[in-house]
């Protein structure tokens, strides 16, 4: 069984963390997963930075950026990660644009990710038909889960389509806006989450976009599987670095 599922069907108020590959420093991506397993994360997302982000805030953008100019590249992040799964078993996704797989070979990507231990994948530039008729096969072969997004605006038959392509959870994003522009969840955000709720998806849902405390974690946990926490957690590794990992998780939970 997949990591992704196993930790879904064990657990519940999962918390999941979004960091960029090779940042603050180019050589923070392993010592910053094992210090994320160490304090009790559940799940995390290794950001693989790009020069176009347009889905990300200016906290990921400056990330990503940085990371770039750290020297950070698709072919230096699977070269970090070969030896992960010595020192961490939890799951790990990859979650980018598309573009910088399409670059390196879908195919290729897919394969190398199978033989580090990458679980599954989030790119949200990939479009559900597109996924279906040139991709889902591939990453089935290579045992990778694709995680679809689903924001407020998306209707009841499209959440469906994505739910019945899905084999590990569906990323419910909290808000149509980048990432790191909210600061709590008003009554748009929670009817959105009672209504994913009430729909009895097949797939766990995990939402991301929003979180940055304990507050907005255990709000949007009451309605979902799990959390996502991105921008926050970028700023206090900006302020902090990787010895400040500990401190901050304990203020989520």
């Amino acid at each position: 069984m997949n990591r992704i599922n196993e930790r879904l069907n064990n657990k519940s108020k999962l918390l999941s963390i979004y960091f960029t590959a090779g940042y603050p420093k180019l050589e923070d991506t392993v010592p910053v997963l094992e210090s994320l397993q160490a304090n009790g994360v559940d799940m995390v997302e290794i950001g693989l930075p790009f020069s176009d982000p347009l889905a990300d805030g200016p906290t990921i953008q400056t990330s990503g950026t940085q990371a770039l100019k750290n020297g950070m590249t698709t072919t230096l992040l699977f070269e970090q990660l070969k030896d992960i799964r010595k020192t961490v078993s939890i799951p790990l996704i990859i979650m980018g644009y598309f573009n910088p797989v399409l670059q390196y070979g879908v195919e290729n990507f897919c394969k190398k990710c199978q033989e580090i231990g990458i679980d599954g994948l989030i790119l949200p530039d990939l479009p559900l038909a597109e996924y279906q008729e040139h991709y889902q096969e591939m990453f089935e072969k290579y045992g990778l889960i694709n995680v679809f997004l689903i924001t407020p605006q998306t209707s009841d038959e499209r959440i469906k389509q994505i739910d019945n392509a899905s084999n590990g959870f569906i990323y419910m994003v909290s808000s149509a806006s980048v990432t790191g522009s909210q600061s709590g969840f008003g009554n748009v955000q929670t009817d959105y989450f009672a209504r994913i709720k009430n729909m009895n998806l097949n797939n766990p849902q995990i939402v991301g976009f929003g979180i940055s405390n304990s507050e907005t974690f255990n709000a949007a946990t009451t309605y979902a599987n799990g959390a996502i926490i991105g921008s926050a957690f970028i700023k206090m590794l900006t302020e902090s670095g990787v010895e400040g990992i500990g401190d901050f998780v304990k203020t989520i939970r």
